[in-house]
This record gives C-alpha cells, sequence and structure tokens, in this order.
C-alpha cells in the first residue's frame, strides 16, 4: 500500500465518486467501480466459505485465490496495470483438472446446495460469475487485460467442482436437478 490508512472516512466519496488508484476520480456506479465492488464482493464470499470446517489443502488454494482477488480488484483500481499472470490461469486449471478427476461424471445438472460449505461455494460461483460479465462489459468500452477475464472464467468452473469436492468431503451427495418436478399436468 502506497498509502497507509490513518483515516478511514474522508468524505470525498459523498459527490457520488470514489478514487482510483492512479489518483483520478470515477462515478462509484461506472462499470470499473461494479466490477471492482463485484471483485470484492467475491472475495468476500470465499472469506465466509473459509469459516467453514475444511479441509487444509482447500483452505490453502481458496487463501491464494484470495490474494489473487485482491491483486485482481488493485489492477481494476489502476487502468492498464497489470500484477496478474497467465501463470495464476493456468494454477486454476491445474487445481480444477486436478479435483474433477476424483469426481463421478455427471449426466444432470446439479442444484446448488448441500453441505453448507458446498452451498457457500455456490454463492461464490455465482458472484464470481457476475464480476466476469462485469469486466466483459468493460471490456466491450476499453482496453482489458485479458488474464483478468480469464482468471474469473476459470475461477467460476473451480469453485462449481469444489462444490463437488466438498459435498464428497463431507459426505453429502450432490442435488441432481430433476426436470419437470414439480410441474402440475394441464387439467384435462
Amino acid at each position: 500500500m502506497g498509502k497507509r490508512l490513518t483515516k478511514i472516512y474522508t468524505r470525498t466519496g459523498d459527490d457520488g465518486t470514489t478514487g482510483l488508484g492512479d489518483g483520478t476520480r470515477s462515478a462509484k456506479e461506472s462499470l470499473r467501480i461494479e466490477a471492482i465492488g463485484t471483485v470484492d464482493e467475491l472475495n468476500s464470499c470465499i472469506g465466509v466459505l473459509l469459516a467453514e470446517n475444511i479441509e487444509e489443502g482447500v483452505r490453502l488454494k481458496l487463501e491464494n485465490i484470495q490474494h489473487d482477488l485482491f491483486d485482481l480488484g488493485g489492477d481494476l483500481s489502476i487502468p492498464g496495470r497489470s500484477s496478474m499472470s497467465e501463470a495464476q490461469v493456468s494454477r486454476l486449471e491445474n487445481q480444477l483438472d486436478e479435483y474433477n478427476s476424483t469426481l463421478t461424471a455427471l449426466k444432470e445438472f446439479i442444484l446448488p446446495g448441500g453441505a453448507r460449505a458446498a452451498a457457500l461455494c455456490h454463492v461464490a460461483r455465482a458472484v464470481c460469475r457476475r464480476a466476469e460479465r462485469w469486466l466483459v462489459r468493460m471490456a466491450r468500452s476499453e482496453a482489458m487485460i485479458p488474464f483478468h477475464i480469464q482468471y474469473l472464467n476459470r475461477l467460476s468452473d473451480f469453485l462449481f467442482v469444489l462444490s463437488r469436492v466438498l459435498n464428497r468431503q463431507q459426505g453429502v451427495e450432490d442435488v441432481l436437478w430433476q426436470p419437470g418436478k414439480n410441474r402440475v399436468p394441464d387439467p384435462v
């Protein structure tokens, strides 16, 4: 951190703008600030997941992801900056492949749920998809670092697979979608 926070409130955001890392001001409803906020929300969701009783290897992977998400948020706060690399995307792909190889193939979609940790992981996955959508919107109007979108895309896949791993580790079956389960037949 270039500046240490000695005072939390500054009142500079009272006009509906917020400061970026490069010193410029941005509207709080801008695409960039929505993206930064959603990445922060995702990181918070992972923090809640880490409050659960989970296996140490999973915990370490999630803590590394939290650091990556702070890097991503920092990059977004300084237009054009990239502290992330293709190696972070590759790391997620390798971990995804590793976990997925231990699971049975899916023949049906699964519902978000199961064990509490798995359900929290699904919430993080949904927020991750939203963060990715904000970055894609940004990419339509300004240059983006490709690793940023790729990272979020892989992360959402990783969180989906991890939710299945967490269910298995806690002895809970995935909840399979039953198409039309509650459909009421048309009256004759």
